[in-house]
C-alpha cells in the first residue's frame, strides 16, 4: 500500500469503505479540503485506476452553519442577513427568495419602483458571480491572464451595488415591502457605463478564452450529461439548461415583474462542459439586456412600502413557498409561522447540492484532469451545499 493509501485510509469512515478491491491495484486519494479546484470546503474522495477515476464521492459538512435551525430562533427581520451568507457570489437572489416567502406569507405588497430595483441589482449580481465562475474555471484549468480580466469587470460591479446597499459581498439589500435604499444619480451613471464598456468587453472574452482551442480541448465532449441524468439528481440553472433545457423559474414560475422584459433562456443541446459554459457566457449577455430595460421602464415612486412590516412584526400563522432563479440554478425558501415572531420552520432549497449530487456518476472512468473540468462546469458555492 501505498503513502497516499495509508494516509487516506487511516481511521476515515469515508475511505474505508473504498478500500474493497485487491491491495496494490488502485490508489485512493483526496481532492480537497485543500485542493485548489475545489474553491472551497469540498472534500473529493476518488479511487484511481492509473489515471482514470474508478468512483468519487464527495464529502460535505465541513463548513456546515445550520442557516435553517438558525431561522427558528432568529425573528422574521433578524433572519435577513443569513441570506447573504449562504451564496456569497449570488447574495441578491437568497435575498429574494426568503424576503418573496414571507411576503408571500404575510400578503406584504412591493412598490412597483421596489421591484424594478430588486431585478437591477439581482441581474447585475448574476454578472458579478458568473464573472467569478469565468475566472476561476479558467484558473482551474490553466490560464491565469482570464481571472485579471473578470475581476476587473467584476470590481465595477462591487463599486456599484456598495452604493446601493453598502455592502460588497454578503449583500442585504431586499426588505418585506421593498428594498433598503433607492438608486442614486452616481449608480445610475455608472450603471450606465458599466453595461456599455462591459458589451464591448464580451466580445474580447469570445476571441480570448471561448475560441481558444485549448479551452475547446479541456471542455468539448467532456463531462456530457443528459438530460435523464439531470432530471433523475434534480439539476437547474445552467447545468440543466447546458443539456438543452430551456427551464429557468423567471420563466417556468414568473415572479417579480420578469414578465415585463424581452430576454432569451440560452440552451445547448450537447450537455457537456463547453455547453455549460456557453449557457452562462450568453446569460450575461442576457442579463444586460434586462438590466437596460429595467432602467428604461423604471417608474418614480417608493422604494419601500409605507406599510412595510416593522421588526417585531408577525406575519401570522401559515407558510409560503418562493423560487427565484440564481447564478446555479433554483432558489427555494419555504417558510412556516405558527403565529410567533420568529419562524417555525425555514427550509432552503440550494440548487448546488442537486448540481453536486450528480457529479459521483458523472465522473466515473474519466481521467482527473477532466474531473477537474467536470467539477469546475458545475459552478459550485461550497457555503450554499453546507448551509
Amino acid at each position: 500500500m501505498s503513502h497516499c493509501e495509508a494516509n487516506a485510509l487511516t481511521g476515515d469512515t469515508y475511505t474505508r469503505r473504498f478500500d474493497t478491491g485487491p491491495a496494490g491495484d488502485t490508489l485512493i486519494v483526496n481532492m480537497g479540503p485543500q485542493h485548489p479546484s475545489t474553491h472551497g470546503v469540498l472534500r473529493v474522495i476518488v479511487e484511481l485506476d492509473g489515471e482514470y477515476i474508478l468512483r468519487a464521492e464527495p464529502v460535505l459538512g465541513y463548513v456546515h452553519r445550520m442557516h435553517e435551525k438558525m431561522g427558528e430562533v432568529k425573528s422574521f427581520t433578524q433572519y435577513l442577513p443569513n441570506m447573504g451568507r449562504v451564496d456569497y457570489l449570488h447574495a441578491l437572489a437568497w435575498n429574494w427568495a426568503y424576503v418573496g416567502a414571507v411576503e408571500k406569507l404575510g400578503g406584504v405588497e412591493v412598490p412597483e419602483r421596489a421591484q424594478y430595483l430588486r431585478v437591477i441589482s439581482t441581474e447585475l449580481n448574476r454578472i458579478s458571480s458568473h464573472l467569478v465562475w469565468w475566472g476561476a474555471y479558467l484558473l482551474d484549468l490553466g490560464a491565469f491572464t482570464p481571472i485579471m480580466y473578470a475581476f476587473d469587470d467584476r470590481e465595477i460591479i462591487l463599486d456599484l451595488l456598495q452604493i446601493i446597499t453598502g455592502s460588497r459581498l454578503t449583500y442585504c439589500y431586499f426588505r418585506f415591502g421593498g428594498v433598503v435604499a433607492d438608486v442614486t444619480p452616481a449608480f445610475v451613471s455608472g450603471l450606465t457605463e458599466f453595461l456599455a464598456r462591459f458589451k464591448s468587453r464580451l466580445p474580447m472574452y469570445t476571441d480570448l478564452v471561448t475560441n481558444n482551442v485549448i479551452l475547446r480541448k479541456r471542455c468539448e465532449e467532456i463531462g456530457v450529461i443528459d438530460v435523464d441524468m439531470a432530471r433523475r439528481y434534480g439539476a437547474t440553472g445552467p447545468v440543466l439548461r447546458g443539456s438543452g433545457v430551456a427551464y429557468d423559474t423567471r420563466r417556468a414560475e414568473p415572479y417579480g415583474i420578469y414578465d415585463r422584459f424581452d430576454y432569451e433562456i440560452p440552451t445547448f443541446p450537447e450537455g457537456d462542459a463547453m455547453a455549460r459554459y456557453m449557457v452562462r457566457m450568453r446569460e450575461m449577455e442576457e442579463s444586460v439586456k434586462i438590466i437596460e430595460q429595467a432602467l428604461a421602464q423604471m417608474p418614480e415612486g417608493e422604494y419601500l412600502s409605507a406599510k412595510a412590516p416593522k421588526p417585531a412584526w408577525k406575519p401570522g400563522v401559515g407558510e409560503a413557498y418562493f423560487a427565484v432563479e440564481g447564478a446555479r440554478g433554483k432558489i427555494g425558501a419555504y417558510v412556516v409561522s405558527d403565529g410567533a415572531k420568529n419562524p417555525y420552520r425555514v427550509k432552503l432549497r440550494a440548487p448546488s447540492y442537486c448540481n453536486l449530487s450528480l457529479f459521483a456518476e458523472l465522473a466515473q472512468g474519466v481521467i482527473l484532469a477532466d474531473a477537474v473540468s467536470i467539477m469546475g462546469s458545475l459552478d459550485l458555492v461550497i457555503p450554499e451545499i453546507d448551509r
